[in-house]
């Protein structure tokens, strides 16, 4: 335990086992009062346990905070990543890794609201969530103080946890009495699933760990076709319905689940150095993801286009390390947005057991010319004999280095 007197501590609060018995942990070993804070960023489970929860263990009505942060969530976060095509280490659509943010910075403002000299959260000593929480605190609040009991507690077991709950009486579900098959993190982008029956990675992920979609092979055999309005990047409507962003990636969830989309089994390096396997859903993700490179490929110029692929994995890294707030993270996006002001048009879509396909695309701001492209003649924009010296150009070096290969043998 810290020196520093703690008086009052904004704990991240999810209602279940594990936060209860950090609630519990920091008002006795800390002496402190606690401050609940639990978002509710589409995860898919009724919050008003964790009020009653709070409650139940003694904090103060008032300082319990639920708040609805699904379309800010979806519109400051989610949104931004996708304008820049994000995926961590090709494949990894970074569900988990963009909510830390916005959690932190709730904690963070919560914590100024009340006057508040601490914030607490529940991720272990192992994971890359403690990194992303606390780089988030003290990059918004340079002097909070951070307590993370994961990090600091004796307890040594599974056991031990429980007869710490029992003992102050933590109302324990039967089920957490044994070991839970895997851990879940979820929030409207995806869901999470990692360890117990996932640690070997070597063994195919049971059928029952899916959560967000059914399985591809069960998929209806019609396909499902649809189209996607965008604005400057963003999604902005689904068959021509108007939706909030929200709404949106709702509808695109639905959408993909029904059809089996979005599953990814993946053993990804975790910044804390070690490798870890986990099952990700991002059903409405993979979609968006597929769209909006789609309405790219003909509003993007070439140049633009391949610039952002480069900076791209930079983005990513940066995301799911926990530097959202990092002045390098918001240069790259201010040169992603400018990059996305004549992304604008529609994609149609097909969905087809797991597969998602681009069959069509139109935008006011198109750059594709059939007339250049055509195999017929057209316009007199081309003329095929410039190709021979584009060509000759470009050969010349490698000409260059072919003549000096040749008279070294």
């Amino acid at each position: 335990m810290a020196d520093k007197k703690i008086k009052k501590v904004v704990l991240a609060y999810s209602g279940g086992l594990d936060t209860s018995i950090i609630l519990k942990w920091l008002q006795t070993e800390y002496q402190a009062e606690v401050v609940t804070f639990t978002a509710d960023l589409g995860q898919g489970e009724e919050l008003s346990p964790a009020r009653e929860k709070a409650l139940l263990l003694g904090i103060k009505p008032e300082n319990i905070f639920v708040e609805d942060l699904r379309e800010e969530f979806v519109r400051d976060y989610v949104f931004p990543m996708f304008r820049a095509n994000t995926v961590y280490e090709g494949q990894y659509l970074l569900g988990t890794s963009i909510a830390r943010p916005l959690i932190a910075k709730k904690q963070i403002d919560i914590a100024r609201q009340v006057g508040a000299d601490a914030v607490s959260h529940g991720a272990t000593g192992k994971g890359n969530d403690q990194v992303r929480f606390e780089l988030g605190y003290y990059a918004l609040e340079p002097d909070i103080t951070v307590i993370a009991p994961w990090r600091e507690w004796d307890f040594k077991s599974r056991e031990a946890l429980l007869d710490f709950a029992q003992k102050h009486q933590i109302p324990i579900a039967k089920d957490k009495h044994g070991e839970a098959p895997f851990s879940v993190d979820a929030n409207l982008l995806h869901s999470s699933s990692e360890g117990k029956v996932l640690e070997d990675p070597a063994v195919e992920a049971p059928e029952f760990v899916h959560m967000r979609t059914i399985a591809p092979e069960d998929a209806p055999d019609t396909p499902v076709i649809f189209t996607m309005d965008f604005e400057r990047g963003d999604p902005v409507a689904i068959n021509g319905e108007a939706l909030s962003p929200a709404a949106l990636l709702t509808k695109l969830n639905q959408l993909g689940h029904d059809s089996g989309v979005g599953r990814l089994d993946l053993v990804e390096n975790r910044f804390v150095g070690m490798k870890s396997r986990g099952v990700y859903e991002t059903p409405g993700g993979t979609i968006l993801l597929t769209a909006h490179r789609g309405i790219e490929s003909i509003t993007l110029d070439r140049g633009a286009m391949h610039l952002k692929d480069e900076l791209m994995p930079k983005y990513a890294s940066l995301v799911y390390n926990g530097f959202w707030f990092a002045p390098e993270r918001e240069m790259l996006q201010a040169a992603i947005d400018y990059s996305q002001q004549k992304v604008t048009g529609q994609v149609r879509i097909k969905l087809y057991k797991g597969n998602v396909s681009i069959i069509g695309r139109t935008s006011p701001n198109s750059l594709y010319d059939q007339e250049l492209v055509t195999f017929e003649e057209g316009k007199v924009a081309y003329d095929h004999r410039d190709a021979a010296g584009f060509i000759k150009l470009n050969a010349l070096r490698l000409r260059g280095l072919a003549k000096r290969d040749r008279r070294e043998s």
